[in-house]
């Protein structure tokens, strides 16, 4: 997503403070007029909007797995959270203590990056990677440009083996435990469908029927993408489980694993202090004392945001795989719908 549309994003999220009954409402009041009448115009798939833990809006299909993209590395934050609080990972593992090497190989340097510095984004090891765009790979720096922790650059080889070591060091897929394990700590409850693994698939190839799938193009990378198909009302209830383990409702990751996630590692924008945590986009709160803002996008227009200070979480989907898809980035637009009509009731 571009960072004028990010800028415009999280400045209405800012300005606005959410502070409304809690009330389960069983039919669209006139307040979401304007949202419904958007969603209509931009052809949106579904969305899902959570206040205090309750549906107080729904669009769509909100029950239809769809592709998440990108959104795929924030839910495996709250797999490595699970992991790390049974001591199964530590976070302090270098790619050298795990073995990690790959087709064109790594340097001593590169190899002393650890999980964290992964999950950072700030691994320093820019090799090629599987499911990387054209625009990625040409913003991708020279290998050896910067060493491990001291740069910022979002970088898909670096989440990729993040999937890698999940398995390898709990004996789990990716995959697997999100639709399981996670699935019914979350309370997901459109996971059903079985996943499948693809070497070099084209864009005929058909995953409607999958909640998931493996993505390995061996000439770029041993490691694999892990893709996942998740419903909107499925991502909203992932959403709510990292506030809720936040605010202290759940206890499921550690105490302090949330936070953590979402403090500023990297600043990507100093000016409107949006940065990079744990697999996570943040936004630094303004007011001392105050929760930062969390979120991901997936393609530029799927979204899931969690608001700690308004205990606000919601989804918005497009359904990217079918042709023609609107690709308009409608965020700006669409948060300013939302929070007013959760404002105003």
């Amino acid at each position: 997503m571009k960072i004028k549309t990010l800028v415009s994003v999280i400045l209405v999220c800012q300005i606005i403070s959410v502070s409304t009954s809690r009330a389960e409402e069983s039919s669209q009041p006139d307040r979401w007029q304007a949202t419904e009448h958007f969603l209509q115009q931009k052809n949106a798939h579904s969305m899902v909007v959570l206040h205090k833990g309750k549906v107080v809006y729904d669009y769509g299909k909100i029950a239809q797995p769809l592709l998440v993209h990108s959104i795929r590395k924030a839910v495996l934050n709250g797999l490595f959270g699970l992991y790390v609080k049974k001591g199964q990972i530590d976070l302090n593992a270098t790619l050298a203590e795990l073995d990690i090497d790959d087709n064109n190989p790594l340097s001593e340097t590169e190899k002393s990056a650890t999980i964290r510095q992964l999950m950072q984004s700030r691994s320093g090891v820019y090799h090629p990677a599987t499911a990387e765009t054209v625009n990625m790979a040409s913003q991708r720096p020279a290998r050896g440009a910067h060493e491990p922790g001291e740069a910022y650059y979002y970088n898909n080889w670096s989440f990729n083996v993040l999937g890698h070591i999940f398995t390898q060091l709990t004996g789990k897929g990716v995959l697997e435990t999100t639709l399981s394990e996670l699935a019914e700590l979350t309370g997901m409850q459109d996971t059903g469908l079985p996943i499948a693994t693809f070497i070099n698939p084209d864009d005929n190839v058909s995953i409607s029927h999958l909640n998931g799938f493996y993505q390995f193009e061996p000439e770029h990378s041993k490691y694999g993408a892990y893709h996942m198909r998740l419903s909107a009302r499925d991502l909203a209830a992932y959403g709510q489980w990292m506030l809720d383990n936040l605010q202290g409702r759940s206890n499921d990751l550690p105490a302090n694993w949330v936070a953590e996630s979402s403090r500023l590692h990297s600043v990507t924008n100093a000016k409107y202090n949006l940065g990079y945590g744990l697999l996570w986009n943040v936004v630094k709160a303004k007011q001392t004392g105050n929760a930062n803002s969390f979120y991901h996008t997936g393609l530029g227009v799927h979204a899931l945001a969690v608001y700690p200070n308004s205990e606000l979480v919601f989804v918005y989907r497009v359904n990217t795989e079918q042709p023609g898809f609107n690709r308009d980035y409608v965020m700006p637009q669409l948060a300013g719908l939302v929070h007013r009509a959760v404002l105003s009731g």
